[in-house]
């Protein structure tokens, strides 16, 4: 009998050593001989073989009679992060709310008076705007954009408003800088922004902020659709908590 491709190069002792720093990962604070055996289904003697093969190759200590993963798991983990976008880690997470949502799921930070998307996955259904990474629109009319501005403090806030070009884009689109300044207070407060055909008729767009681990606003994430596909309510409803919880997941890439 013939193995298959997938048999035939199969490591079980490597997978059986990922398995051992699984485990340590799990427990910061360190594990005995013993307790590692137990938890990794294995004897003593092949636990006590792995550990020992950590330790010697760097990515282990041991301390008496305690064995803890080492800092050098932290830099290979850093060199792989830095050779890769970040945005490349948010795009699976974005996939999958784009498919489940059956909209365009899309990301975007601040330059200047615009948003620059930096990621955009396209739903099945068909957006009359052509946006791709690099596209920018204005942030004041855009739900990215207010959830982006939201990041600044009143100070700021009235300061980018004064000096931005409130242009409308639809006979819906808010240009009057005191009620923008409502709309993006309301924004920090709700943890999200909607817009309602004030980028483009029949076009609707919600967002929510994405956090690095200091809580501070970085980019924003959005799902749009077609005013004839959802309401208003039905996006609050359906698209918010999705939004959310793809959110958290990307956010654990930040820094």
């Amino acid at each position: 009998m013939h193995e298959t491709p997938a048999a035939k190069d199969h490591v079980g002792s490597l997978q059986r050593g990922l398995g051992v720093m699984e485990i340590l990962a799990a427990h910061p604070g360190g594990l005995t001989l013993t307790e590692t055996a137990e938890k990794a289904g294995l004897t003593r003697a092949g636990a006590r073989r792995f550990l020992l093969t950590l330790v010697t190759s760097g990515y282990a200590t041991q301390t008496g009679r305690i064995f803890t993963l080492s800092p050098r798991l932290l830099s290979l983990a850093r060199t792989w992060l830095q050779g890769t976008s970040l945005w490349a880690f948010a795009e699976p997470f974005m996939r999958r709310t784009a498919v489940a949502l059956g909209e365009s799921c899309s990301a975007a930070v601040l330059a200047g008076e615009d948003i620059v998307y930096v990621a955009r996955v396209q739903g099945p259904s068909i957006v009359s705007l052509d946006l791709h990474v690099g596209a920018r629109l204005p942030a004041h009319c855009t739900a990215m954009g207010r959830v982006l501005l939201s990041a600044m403090d009143a100070g700021e806030l009235d300061s980018f408003l004064a000096g931005t070009r409130l242009l409308p884009r639809t006979d819906r689109t808010v240009t009057d800088r005191k009620r923008l300044a409502d709309i993006v207070a309301g924004a920090r407060r709700d943890g999200y922004a909607a817009v309602d055909e004030e980028l483009e008729v029949g076009l609707r767009s919600l967002a929510v902020p994405l956090r690095n681990r200091s809580g501070r606003i970085v980019a924003a994430l959005n799902a749009s659709t077609q005013s004839a596909r959802h309401s208003a309510a039905e996006m609050q409803r359906l698209f918010l908590p999705r939004l959310q919880e793809t959110a958290a997941g990307i956010e654990d890439f930040f820094v």
